[in-house]
């Protein structure tokens, strides 16, 4: 039988584990994870539906390919000169920059756990690093994922709808009674502490600073 015979049809269409994720990720980011249909995905790809299946076995795989798609993008490769505090620095802008750009992936990445092999890989370049810096890996673990739940909700926060002029919006918090809030007011009013980067750079600061204890410095 001949070689292109002997192709699946996914192989025929030109079909990979990773286009299929990218393609689904385009589809999360324009309709929301809802919309996340194999049948749907399918015909964003011009193949049928049970062509994606020689790829990603069910719906669950796929969902978990789209976590993994984030996370192992974010994740540094190891080094940074071996200073685990900037490799946390860069994991940390790279998965808010990741997020921030993919909002339909969101829901998932604060669902899911970290499943695929590829997801779990990045997580070990963060426990390698981190413990080879003097962390127990208990702690290398605990500080993993509090800066990880950290970027996710700041993420979710920053994308959240908000109301220009509804309660807890800044045209809101200004207009409140200055002898009660004179300092939420002047907050609002000013800008001072309203920067969603400038905010999310103090935090990630805080959190390393507080790991280093971890490391013993």
């Amino acid at each position: 039988m001949p070689a292109e015979a002997k192709r699946t049809r996914g192989e025929r269409a030109g079909l990979t584990r990773e286009r299929i994720l990218d393609a689904a990720v385009d589809l999360v980011d324009r309709e929301g994870p809802k919309a996340l249909t194999m049948r749907r995905l399918g015909a964003a790809l011009g193949v049928e539906a049970m062509t994606l299946y020689h790829h990603v076995p069910n719906k669950d795989a796929l969902l978990d390919g789209l976590v993994e798609r984030v996370f192992a993008g974010a994740a540094p490769v190891e080094g940074t000169d071996g200073d685990w505090r900037s490799w946390l620095r860069a994991y940390a802008d790279a998965l808010r920059t990741t997020l921030l750009g993919h909002p339909g992936v969101l829901p998932l990445a604060a669902a899911r756990p970290a499943a695929t092999p590829a997801a779990l890989d990045a997580v070990e370049r963060g426990l390698r690093v981190l413990t080879s810096a003097g962390f127990p890996l208990g702690r290398a673990l605990h500080a993993l994922n509090s800066l990880t739940l950290l970027v996710v909700s700041h993420a979710a926060a920053e994308c959240a709808p908000a109301d220009p002029g509804g309660p807890g919006s800044t045209a809101a918090l200004a207009a409140l009674d200055p002898d009660r809030y004179p300092l939420t007011g002047e907050a609002a009013r000013t800008g001072a502490g309203t920067d969603d980067a400038e905010r999310f750079a103090y935090a990630v600061e805080a959190l390393v600073a507080g790991f280093g204890a971890g490391a013993g410095g």
